[in-house]
């Protein structure tokens, strides 16, 4: 078996050959015929994990690793000095968002989910089960262009390429190559520290192109669409809270707040609180509409005065990140919508674009803006990861060459060196862990 240093992927998985099956045990000729099978197409089947590697693509890496050197010299220099930095940027980031959700969980009423900084995405619970074509394909496309990056600069420093693959673990896919180990330890650290750098420069350079896209897609579709005529919605998921007889169609729901102080059965009034005596709040149940359209926008009581009339700041009681929400549109009657912000985003389809030719699909422009935006999140959230000093990752190998490219004339005992990544490496573990850990409470438990 080639050593795991040889195998350079998202999170470094390497798995054996396992047959646990019962049937196979007791028929020897089936067991030895599937062996074979799963032998000749370069297949591997373990607990959880089912991974496919070939030589196939051996003489596309070698001709793009050949291409223009000197343009690949200065290209994956660039990568490695980024490379570095962002390893301690990603534990500057880590750090922060830890930081952020320890706040969240203490805090009487939380802040919004998407105000931290990276967040644990699980399908079905916070990515909505529509957008699973668009999470799946997009983290596959994004461990393609990274593992290109790790085989093209190991070609360019004559490090031997075996093969490429692809694997899925549990349900998430993912890409690696296959490197041969004793090449990789006679080059430099200089030459390793480009190999292990490539894979989160390529995924940073893709989500840098990602934006870019969504930045001038209007240009782009000028010829086709037309642009800043405003929002217009494409689809109201049959399920949706903005489903209703007026337009976006308007819905209220009973108020779960910690305070209601309206019948439960009303659908037009909701309770809104105002500073009263020594600053207690009081509460008073409003028609929603009329309150709203008739009052201007208010953060304190000083922003209601009138003359001769004494006015107050009311803001309506919801519950925790519940929001209520005035939504203008076509109809003569505005929406008005109470519940999580959430719900309208993913229930919801709006475009900025307008087809110019009838035989234009009006769904065109936002599946681009929607993929575009899925890959700058999850390959930019790749290369945070990968780059983090951690075991099993990118960033360990990343580590130890930087280590021993600055640090092997001033430490001249290479275990003292391998004790300063030892303690490094933890503490870079432990970081992620508990990010993982607890962004998973944050995402399934509350």
């Amino acid at each position: 078996m080639v050593p795991a240093a040889a195998v350079l992927g998202p999170v470094g998985f390497w798995c054996a050959l396992c047959l646990a099956d019962s049937a196979l045990k007791s028929s020897p000729s089936l067991k030895v015929w599937y062996e074979e099978f799963l032998t000749k197409f370069g297949i591997s089947i373990a607990p959880f994990h089912i991974r496919w590697q070939s030589t196939f693509f051996n003489r596309f890496f070698l001709k793009l690793g050949r291409w223009k050197p000197q343009f690949l010299h200065l290209w994956f220099n660039l990568g490695m000095g980024f490379g570095v930095v962002f390893m301690f940027i990603s534990i500057v980031l880590l750090t922060k968002t830890l930081t952020q959700t320890l706040a969240q969980m203490s805090a009487d009423s939380p802040a919004a989910e998407n105000q931290r900084i990276l967040q644990v995405v699980v399908p079905g619970v916070n990515l909505p089960t529509s957008q699973l074509v668009y999470f799946f394909s997009v983290i596959l496309l994004s461990g393609i262009i990274h593992e290109m990056g790790h085989g093209v600069a190991a070609v360019r420093e004559q490090v031997r390429f075996n093969g490429f693959g692809v694997f899925i673990f549990v349900v998430y896919p993912g890409a690696f190559v296959d490197l041969y180990t004793n090449h990789l330890q006679l080059i430099s650290p200089v030459q390793q520290l480009r190999i292990f750098c490539a894979g989160v420069w390529h995924n940073f350079v893709l989500a840098l192109m990602a934006l870019l896209v969504l930045y001038l897609l209007p240009l782009f579709l000028f010829p086709l669409y037309y642009t800043g005529i405003g929002p217009l919605v494409t689809e109201v998921a049959e399920n949706s809270p903005a489903l209703g007889p007026r337009g976006l169609f308007t819905a209220y729901k009973r108020l779960d707040g910690t305070t209601e102080c309206c019948n439960n059965n009303s659908l037009v009034d909701i309770c809104f609180s105002y500073p009263g005596n020594l600053q207690m709040p009081q509460h008073v149940c409003l028609p929603a509409r009329k309150a709203i359209e008739s009052s201007r926008v208010c953060q304190r009581n000083e922003d209601c005065k009138k003359e001769f009339v004494r006015s107050l700041c009311a803001k309506p009681s919801v519950e925790n990140q519940t929001r209520l929400i005035r939504i203008k549109h076509s109809s003569p009657m505005d929406m008005l919508f109470i519940g999580h912000p959430v719900h309208l985003q993913y229930t919801v389809s709006l475009t900025n674009y307008k087809p110019r030719f009838a035989f234009l699909h009006l769904d065109i422009p936002g599946v681009i803006e929607t993929f575009c935006k899925y890959l700058l999140s999850l390959s930019g959230a790749l290369a945070v990861i990968n780059a983090v000093p951690c075991f099993a990752l990118d960033g360990q190998w990343m580590l130890n060459s930087f280590l021993e490219a600055t640090l092997s004339s001033l430490i001249v005992e290479k275990s003292h060196r391998d004790l300063i990544g030892f303690f490094i490496l933890l503490f870079g573990s432990a970081l992620l862990a508990s990010n993982v850990v607890l962004g998973l409470w944050m995402v399934t438990a509350r």
